[in-house]
């Protein structure tokens, strides 16, 4: 475990503590290998190479909680549902206008892939030139798949 977050956790079990302040020494023992380990039980630091870091720690009390706020009016179960309603309506239109937009791509990608100039006997030009139609396409399939997905969550 890396050093930092063993004096993180050290740290954490500080302020853990139940009372506002506590005492304690923590303690920095390093092994052969040249790792250092921070410990503040005394017991674990008998034999080993340890030296004292720290006396003292200060705690400060955990903060109470807010009290619940209720939530403010016109956001309950009815509106959740009506705010669930409009968001399949905004996704189901912009399905339709991706599946529109797709529609449009293949198209021009088919009416691309008839065409072919007298410069273009390497079929790696082609390719190339149809390129940027496939991957309007693409990028349209996948939006269409998305948006399904997106869809199907609100079922």
């Amino acid at each position: 475990m890396p050093l930092s977050k063993r004096l993180l956790g050290l740290v954490f079990l500080a302020l853990a503590a139940p009372c506002g302040y506590a005492q304690s020494e923590i303690f920095m023992c390093q092994d052969e290998g040249g790792r250092k380990e921070y410990t503040n039980v005394k017991r674990d630091t008998v034999g080993r190479n340890c030296r004292q870091v720290s006396k003292e720690v200060s705690v400060v009390p955990a903060q109470t909680a807010p009290s619940r706020v209720s939530p403010p009016p016109g956001v309950g179960p009815s509106a959740a549902l009506s705010r669930a309603e409009s968001r399949r309506k905004i996704l189901e239109a912009e399905l339709q206008n991706e599946e529109k937009l797709l529609i449009d791509a293949q198209k021009k990608l088919g009416e691309q892939e008839a065409i072919r100039s007298g410069d273009e006997r390497n079929y790696a030009r082609v390719l190339e030139r149809l390129k940027p139609y496939q991957e309007s396409v693409d990028q349209h399939q996948k939006n269409i798949d998305q948006l399904k997905l997106e869809i199907a969550k609100l079922k």
